[in-house]
């Protein structure tokens, strides 16, 4: 296919501007679909046009006025439906001495012109009010407005310089004039299987639908083509995986594993007990192991993965454990350093807040062999990050890094052995479809005498109410602030503020704030004295999310509830119900959208991490919790996992039949389909290696 600067109107100022979405060839425009569709098949009703913002009508012009500003130039429009109705339509523009600035719009919006108008309602507080702010217009009948009007009108997403008219217009050009060139990738057989549209049947249908069952065929084949390219690439990258022999092995010492199980101060439960040894086996294994390890907040995932990083420390190999923010990194840090300060093990951390001085440092003695255990961000994947022995690896959170982010951690050495953790579990079926047959270890249970976290949506006033109560019974509380991301330095002033003004509310009470702007000593120190009692109430961000263990602690206090994922609501409540009193969870919101409402909805009706799990896949999409949703990496471009399950369930059924039958794709009919995910896997995604 053709550079996309070949397009009639494009040419190469524009093909830029297609460029910065990835649009660099026609067949690149052919497969950018639409973000939705505009409904623009039949004017809107006079009793509607108070509900409608976006206008779409035929209209005749009554008369035009032209109005000169200081600044600007209004040009104004009196128009006429066929019902009668009056409306006047509006353009702002700067204004120039060299040339009208609305010379086409007095060309077309001449008395008795009929046109197409596309628009918003200006003033959209006054049910009164007629007025339109014009976005696109095309006089009746004419060539180009078949494109736009009169249908379901697809709609882009844009960069600057691009409008949606021209980028349609560029579709419309690119299929008149090149879409026979364009190959199909399905095998023929799985086409008439699953009864789909072939590729030049789907692509006009896909951009200009002519009813709403064919937009639906069109994206359905779109979608199958998506998911089973996906997830022949992730079975093939498994088997991939699994070919391989690692130079290393593992024997079970208990020379560091058993002086940390008596220093925990309790048994691990059933389920850790046969996930560790799940673990301990994969990695004794031949074959480099990679493992899902998943389970509910609280369940104890933390002390399976030190086990597993101690089992490879007693056989002389180094670990790194990466976590995706500095405040997740450094509660590991600190929890690594408490359970392992009698043991003799060096453990470090490694962030973007680590001065150059302590870094120089950390990365001489990472070389030299001198640290067992590196924890740290992405900080654990630059160049100049360089181990002496790195034979394990940990991810926590793994949905929240990118596909080339854990590969390039498990490029550090040869066949490394990983455990990737997340407390968000991964439905069966997506398993099976992104990961091939992936090793998963689920933690089912959480350990004797947790009880349910009773979570309620309430006012300030009666939160406070409780935490009062509580602290009287001689307990202690938490109460949390958003914190959208470390450097939001407003976030944290408001943080902050709040902090001085509990102080003035509850004067009675010794409280202490913490956030992950402070040195991990400070934390340390402050979280040592709420955990000895010597703190009432613990204010803090989001980094208590993970890594605090208070069984005192029986009720928090979210503030702001409505600014946090569903996921992150349900780690915070995890911090407390972890001692033997009921504890509880307060909810409070201050603007709440149908989407936040629903995860409040969801977070008070249930404590059960799967389901919630499943609803946040449902609220957030697959990217966020697959882990493809990272600079664009591997982005579905018209497939949605939970939408489309259906599909989803055909591909990897149809994945299975292509491996067991013709698994290095060497049939004629299967030819395009390598081609294909060639392209996209290897060269572009080096996810797979395929001859």
């Amino acid at each position: 296919m053709p550079d996309i600067k070949y397009i009639k109107g494009v040419g190469p100022a524009k093909a830029a501007l297609f460029n910065n979405l990835e649009v660099q060839t026609v067949s690149d425009l052919l497969h950018y679909y639409p973000r939705a569709y505009q409904d623009r098949r039949q004017n809107a009703p006079l009793s509607d046009f108070k509900k409608i913002e976006n206008i779409a009508m035929v209209a005749t012009v009554l008369s035009t006025q032209t109005l000169p500003t200081r600044y600007l130039t209004i040009f104004k429009a009196f128009l006429q439906d066929d019902k009668k109705n009056i409306y006047e339509a509006v353009w702002f523009r700067k204004k120039t001495h060299r040339y009208d600035p609305f010379a086409a719009e007095k060309k077309d919006f001449k008395i008795a012109h009929q046109l197409w108008i596309i628009g918003k309602r200006e003033d959209k507080n006054s049910f009164a009010s007629r007025k339109i702010t014009v976005d696109e217009y095309y006089p009746l009948n004419s060539p180009e407005a078949k494109y736009h009007t009169g249908c379901l009108t697809p709609l882009y997403s844009l960069t600057q310089g691009l409008t949606n008219k021209f980028f349609r217009n560029s579709v419309a050009t690119a299929l008149q004039k090149y879409l026979l060139e364009e190959e199909e990738v399905l095998p023929p057989s799985l086409l008439a299987k699953r009864k789909l549209l072939n590729i030049r049947q789907a692509l006009p249908a896909i951009h200009f639908p002519s009813s709403v069952s064919e937009l639906e065929n069109a994206r359905r084949r779109m979608v199958y083509e998506e998911f089973l390219l996906m997830t022949m690439a992730w079975g093939l990258k498994q088997k991939g995986a699994k070919a391989e022999v690692k130079e290393h092995s593992y024997t079970i010492k208990r020379t560091l594993l058993t002086p940390f199980k008596k220093s925990l101060g309790y048994h691990f439960t059933k389920a850790q007990a046969r996930v560790i040894n799940e673990i301990f086996e994969d990695m004794q294994k031949p074959k480099p192991m990679t493992r899902l390890l998943q389970g509910d907040v609280g369940s104890g995932k933390t002390v399976v993965a030190i086990s597993a990083i101690l089992l490879a420390i007693e056989n002389g190999y180094q670990a790194a454990f990466m976590a995706p923010t500095e405040i997740l990194a450094s509660q590991h840090y600190i929890t690594l350093q408490r359970y392992l300060k009698d043991l003799g093990v060096s453990v470090e951390l490694l962030t973007s807040k680590t001065t150059k001085k302590e870094k120089d440092k950390i990365l001489q003695n990472l070389k030299d062999g001198k640290i067992d255990i590196i924890i740290g961000t992405h900080s654990l994947i630059e160049d100049n990050v360089e181990f002496k022995n790195l034979r394990f690896i940990v991810v926590d959170e793994q949905h929240r890094f990118g596909v080339k982010q854990r590969a390039k951690l498990r490029s550090k050495a040869k066949h490394i052995d990983m455990l990737s953790m997340t407390a968000t579990p991964i439905p069966r079926t997506f398993a099976l479809a992104f990961y091939g047959n992936l090793d998963v270890s689920t933690i089912d249970e959480l350990p004797p005498g947790r009880k349910p976290i009773k979570t309620l949506h309430v006012g300030e006033q009666e939160a406070f109410k409780t935490v009062r109560a509580e602290i009287s019974k001689g307990r202690q509380a938490y109460i949390v602030y958003p914190l959208i991301d470390e450097s939001d330095k407003l976030s944290l002033k408001a943080a902050t503020q709040e902090f001085e003004r509990l102080k003035t509310i509850m004067p009675e009470f010794k409280i202490a704030m913490i956030h992950g702007v402070m040195k991990s000593k400070e934390k340390q120190k402050i979280m040592e004295d709420f955990l000895a009692k010597k703190t009432d109430i613990l204010v803090a961000t989001p980094v208590i999310e993970v890594g605090i263990d208070v069984k005192n602690a029986t009720v928090m206090v979210v503030q702001n509830a409505e600014r946090f994922g569903l996921a992150s609501l349900h780690q915070l409540r995890g911090r407390v119900g972890r001692g033997e009193e009921n504890s509880t969870c307060l909810l409070i919101t201050q603007n709440t959208s149908a989407l936040s409402s629903e995860r409040i909805n969801t977070i008070c009706q249930t404590c059960d991490g799967f389901k919630i799990g499943e609803k946040d896949l449902e609220l957030r999409g697959p990217g966020e919790i697959l882990g493809t949703r990272q600079s664009g990496e591997l982005e579905f471009k018209a497939g949605d996992i939970v939408k489309d399950s259906q599909v989803l369930h055909w591909a990897v059924e149809d994945r299975n039949y292509l491996t067991q039958t013709d698994p290095n794709l060497t049939k004629a009919e299967h030819q395009p389909f390598k081609k294909r995910l060639l392209e996209l896997y290897q060269k572009q995604w080096h996810l797979i290696d395929l001859g």
